[in-house]
């Protein structure tokens, strides 16, 4: 579920249909996301630890220095809507090149975009106060609730506990945190 003690998370969870519930509820729950969330759909199939990187990347450039190619990416997307901005990432070459790279580089086959898996990556980041889970699978932003700065890694292990508690027999979670560094 979750990247950064400064203002976002990111991590694996397996699929459930408990978690999906859960998730539900609170995308049904969520009535007003900030504008100044950076969220996009995923469209390719086993991309989203890639989207949840740019959703933790993205929502935090101003904090980080996220470099000439996502800079661009992020003001190409600043006008379109978050089905537009995944077209825009299926057209990147110079994205889909580094996502490549990156994705041969582990120590496991990556699995092919139409492979079905049932782990899934999302992002918790922080914006104007609110705590937010991007989740790419899903039409928008999903609040979490109010979030003070000092609060977000707290907030985002409740929540990772809240879908861990959905299926307490599972063990198959994984959380990094984007953090900055003194």
């Amino acid at each position: 579920a979750v990247v950064s003690t400064q203002s976002g998370h990111y991590g694996r969870d397996p699929i459930s249909e408990n978690t999906e519930k859960l998730g539900k509820e609170k995308l049904e729950e969520t009535k007003v996301v900030s504008d100044n969330v950076f969220f996009m759909r995923q469209t390719v199939g086993n991309a989203c630890g890639t989207v949840g990187i740019l959703h933790s990347l993205l929502n935090n450039s101003d904090v980080i220095s996220i470099g000439e190619t996502l800079t661009k990416f992020q003001s190409d997307c600043s006008t379109v809507d978050p089905t537009a901005r995944a077209a825009l990432l299926e057209n990147s070459d110079v994205i889909a090149s580094k996502h490549a790279a990156a994705a041969s580089s582990g120590q496991t086959a990556a699995p092919s975009a139409d492979e079905k898996i049932n782990l899934h990556f999302v992002a918790f980041v922080r914006v104007d106060g609110y705590m937010y889970e991007l989740d790419g699978r899903k039409p928008n932003a999903v609040s979490w609730g109010p979030c003070q700065s000092d609060e977000l890694l707290s907030k985002a292990a409740r929540t990772c506990q809240a879908y861990m508690a959905c299926d307490p027999q599972e063990m198959r979670f994984t959380v990094v945190a984007l953090s900055k560094t003194d």
